[in-house]
C-alpha cells in the first residue's frame, strides 16, 4: 500500500538535484502499490556536524530540513518541488558529502488526500523529527489524547502524526532530565515502545543531521547497501558483513518498502526483521532488536544492544521492473506468462525415462510431504487473486492427496476464529508474502499448532520467513496492481503440490505423468493461446459501454469465472460477477435479458455437458452469450450460430484454468484501456495490502 524510501550517500558528493532524482525515482518504482499522495524531505544548507557546538555532535544550529507533500501523483509532486526550489535561494546545484532524504506514496487509511495528510509527519514547527510510515498504529488515539494533554497541535488527521511527536515528546523530556548525549536509536526505541499495530518507520531528525534510522513491526522493509571501492563498478569488492563497519569508505544507503526500488542502485540488500531498529549514521549501520521492557538503561532510556547481520543478493534484474516494448506493466506481464511459467517449472519436473516415472521435485517441501500426507485436512488460505488460484487447485489436490482441503478468505477465518488443530496443514498463497490479513492469519494457525506452508512470490518476504516450509513461484517482479503471471504460477506450483504430496500413490501414476507431460506443453499452449489478443480486443470494443458482465464456471472453471470477473472489475471498473454455473437457477438466472453480456466457460472437460445445458437455458432466455470452448467444440456450444465463440488450445483439466484464464485477462485489460482507466494503477486499490 504505502511506500517508504530513503537515500543517505556518505563521502560520496552528490548535488541536491541528484538526491531529488533519486528520491522521485524510488517513488516511481513505489507507484504500484497504490497512492494518491507523496512527499519528500531533504536537508537544507548547515554546518558539518564535526563543528557543531555539541559533544554528540548534535547541532542546535542546523536549519529545519525542507518538507514537500502533494496531492495527487509523483509527477505532481515533482513539479511543484521544483517550482517551489526555484522561488527560494536554494541551489540545486550545491554539492554533500554526507546527505539523507526520505520520500513516500501515502494510500489514504485516516484522513482524505491531502497535502496536511501526506508524508513525511512533522513534529511541529521547525521539523525536528520527520516520519515516513507504511502500515497503521492501531493506538494513536489514547497517544493523540496524551500528546494533546502536553500541548502538542495536531495539523492532520492521520494516524502517523502522533509518532513524530512522540519522538520530540521523548527527546525533550530526556534533555530535560539532563541527558545531553541521548542516541537517535534510543529515542525510536523509546518510541517503539509505545506504539502498537502493524509498521514500517523511516525517521529524519534535525538534532540528528546526516542519519537515518528505519524500524518495523509487520510492513516490510529492506535496506540496500552500495560501496564503492577502488574499483567502483566492481561488486566483488564488497563483503557482506561488514557494512556494518564504521568505515570512510564512499557508500550510499537506500531503503525501501520494496526491492524494484532497490534493483537499479544495487543488489545487496538486508531484509529487515519485524523489532529492529535500523540506524545509519557515519558511513555505518547499526542494527537493534527491539524487545519491549529489556535492555541497559541510562538515564532514563534503554540501550539496546546491538545484533549482526549479513546481506544477501537480491534475485533480481533491472529489466523486470521496466515495460520493455509494452504500453503497460500489466500488459507486459500477461505476454510474459510463457517464460514466467517456464521459470516457475524449470528443475522441479523430472522426466523420467524408460525405466523411471515422471516425477515432481519441490525442495521447500520435501522435509515436510510425510507430514502433510498424514494432515487430517489441508486449509487453503489467501485473498483476492491468490485465493482464486487456490481455488482452482483445490479439486486437483483432492484428487491426488485423498486428504479433505478447506478453502479460506483469510479476513474471515479470523473474524470468526475458525477452527484449526495440530493436525492440520494450512497453505499460505500471497503474491508479495507481505498480505496483513494472510500474515495475520498465519499467526493464527502458528498458535494452533497446525504445519504452515507458504506460496509466495518473494523471497525473504514475512510469508516466507514465518512459515516451516514452501514454495517460491518465481513468476518475476509483478509491477501492474491486477496480478496475472503470479495467478497462473500459482495454479501451476500448487498443481505440482498436488503431484508432490499424491506421489507415494500407485493408483494415480498415469493420471499424474499425464499432468506432468501436460506442464511442460504448457508455456507453448499459452504462447497460442496469447494470439487471441486483437481478438480480445475486438470483443472489448463491443462491451465498452457495458455496465455489467457475468462470468459462468463450474468445476476447474468456477475458480476462472472468479478470476475473470476480478480482472475486469479491478482494471475496467465494470461491475462484473464470477458465478457457480450450478448455481445459476438458484437467481442469477432472474439477470438474464437480451442486453446483459454473459461470458460462459465450456472447455471441454468433466463438466462439458452440464455447461451445454446452460448454454442452451440461456440461449432459451435470449441471453447475449460469449462461449469459450476448446478448439473444434464450437460446433457443440453454439446455438443456432448465435453466440460469439472464442476457441482455445485443450489440456489437461486441472490447468486448464491457466489456459482459460488468459482470454479474460487479455479482455480486461484492453477495456480499460479503451475506457481510459489507469490500467497499472487502478482506482483506490494497491499492489501489496499490508494494512487490514
Amino acid at each position: 500500500m504505502c511506500g517508504i524510501f530513503a537515500y543517505l550517500n556518505y563521502n560520496v558528493s552528490r548535488e541536491r538535484r541528484y538526491v531529488l532524482e533519486v528520491l522521485f525515482n524510488g517513488l516511481r518504482r513505489l507507484e504500484y502499490r497504490g497512492y494518491d499522495s507523496a512527499g519528500i524531505s531533504i536537508d537544507s544548507s548547515f554546518p558539518h556536524p564535526s563543528i557543531a557546538g555539541r559533544p554528540d555532535g548534535v547541532s542546535s544550529d542546523s536549519p529545519p530540513p525542507l518538507v514537500f507533500r502533494q496531492e495527487g501523483n509523483i509527477e505532481s509532486l515533482v513539479k511543484s518541488v521544483y517550482q517551489e526550489v526555484s522561488n527560494t535561494e536554494l541551489s540545486l546545484e550545491e554539492s554533500f558529502l554526507v546527505h539523507a532524504g526520505i520520500a513516500h506514496t501515502r494510500w489514504a487509511t485516516h484522513g482524505e488526500p491531502a497535502p496536511r495528510n501526506s508524508h513525511p509527519q512533522s513534529s511541529g514547527p521547525g521539523n525536528e523529527f520527520l516520519v515516513v510510515h507504511n502500515g497503521v498504529v492501531t493506538n494513536y488515539e489514547v497517544l493523540k489524547e496524551t500528546l494533546l494533554r502536553h500541548g502538542f497541535t495536531f495539523e492532520s488527521e492521520t494516524d502517523t502524526e502522533v509518532i513524530p511527536k512522540l519522538a520530540k515528546f521523548v527527546f525533550d523530556k530526556a534533555n530535560e532530565e539532563g541527558d545531553r548525549t541521548v542516541t537517535f536509536s534510543q529515542v525510536v526505541l523509546e518510541v517503539m515502545r509505545h506504539l502498537e499495530g502493524a509498521y514500517a518507520l523511516i525517521f529524519k531528525s534535525q538534532h540528528y543531521p546526516n542519519e537515518l534510522i528505519a524500524c518495523k513491526r509487520g510492513s516490510p522493509l529492506l535496506l540496500g547497501v552500495k560501496e564503492f571501492g577502488e574499483d567502483i563498478g566492481n561488486s566483488s569488492s564488497f563483503h557482506d558483513v561488514k557494512f556494518q563497519a564504521k568505515s570512510e569508505q564512499p557508500k550510499e544507503f537506500f531503503l525501501s518498502s520494496d526491492a524494484n526500488a532497490l534493483v537499479e542502485h544495487t543488489k545487496k540488500v538486508l531484509v529487515v526483521e519485524d523489532g529492529e531498529i535500523v540506524h545509519v549514521k557515519d558511513g555505518a549501520v547499526s542494527i537493534f532488536k527491539f524487545d519491549n521492557g529489556k535492555g541497559k538503561r541510562s538515564g532514563g532510556l534503554a540501550r539496546p544492544a546491538s545484533v549482526q547481520r549479513a546481506l544477501s543478493i537480491l534475485e533480481m534484474e533491472v529489466e523486470q521492473i521496466h515495460k520493455g516494448k509494452y504500453e503497460h506493466y500489466m500488459q507486459k506481464e500477461i505476454h510474459e506468462q510463457p517464460e514466467s511459467l517456464t521459470t516457475t517449472m524449470r528443475g522441479r519436473l523430472i522426466r523420467g525415462g524408460s525405466c523411471k516415472a515422471k516425477t515432481v521435485l519441490l525442495g521447500g517441501l520435501k522435509d515436510h510431504l510425510k507430514t502433510i500426507r498424514r494432515s487430517r485436512r489441508i486449509i487453503f488460505i489467501g485473498c483476492g487473486t491468490s485465493y482464486n488460484a487456490a481455488l482452482a487447485a483445490r479439486p486437483i489436490l483432492e484428487e491426488l492427496s485423498g486428504i479433505p482441503v478447506t478453502m479460506e478468505i483469510a479476513s474471515d477465518l479470523l473474524d470468526r476464529q475458525g477452527p484449526i488443530y495440530r493436525e492440520d496443514t494450512a497453505v499460505f498463497v500471497s503474491q508479495s508474502g507481505e498480505t496483513a490479513d494472510t500474515l495475520n492469519a498465519l499467526e493464527y494457525a502458528l498458535e494452533n499448532g497446525a504445519l504452515c506452508v507458504g506460496i509466495t512470490n518473494t523471497v525473504g518476504s514475512a510469508i516466507a520467513r514465518k512459515t516451516h516450509c514452501g514454495v517460491h513461484i518465481n513468476a518475476g517482479a509483478e509491477i501492474g496492481v491486477a496480478s496475472t503471471k503470479a495467478y497462473t504460477s500459482q495454479i501451476v506450483v500448487m498443481a505440482m503440490l498436488a503431484l508432490a504430496i499424491g506421489g507415494d500413490a500407485v493408483s494415480s501414476q498415469a493420471r499424474r505423468e499425464a499432468i506432468i507431460e501436460s506442464l511442460f506443453e504448457l508455456p507453448s499452449q499459452v504462447r497460442e493461446v496469447l494470439k487471441l489478443d486483437h481478438e480480445m480486443k475486438d470483443l472489448a470494443e463491443l462491451l465498452i459501454a457495458e455496465q455489467s458482465l457475468l462470468v459462468f464456471g463450474r468445476g476447474y472453471n468456477y475458480a476462472t469465472a472468479l478470476e475473470g470477473a476480478l480482472k475486469v472489475k479491478e482494471v475496467a471498473l465494470m461491475h462484473s460477477e464470477g458465478i457457480l454455473a450450478g448455481e445459476m437457477k438458484h437467481g442469477p438466472l432472474a439477470l438474464v435479458d437480451e442486453n446483459l453480456p454473459i461470458f460462459v466457460i465450456a472447455t471441454h472437460d468433466a463438466c462439458f455437458s452440464k455447461q451445454q445445458s446452460v448454454i442452451q437455458q440461456l440461449h432459451a432466455r435470449k441471453g447475449r452469450l460469449i462461449v469459450m470452448c476448446s478448439k473444434g467444440d464450437a460446433a457443440s456450444v453454439t446455438v443456432g450460430g448465435s453466440c460469439r465463440v472464442i476457441e482455445v488450445p485443450q489440456v489437461e483439466d486441472c490447468l486448464q484454468p491457466v489456459i482459460n484464464i488468459v482470454p479474460l485477462q487479455l479482455l480486461a485489460y484492453h477495456l480499460t484501456v479503451l475506457r481510459g482507466f489507469n490500467v497499472d494503477q487502478p482506482r483506490n486499490l494497491a499492489k501489496s495490502v499490508t494494512t487490514e
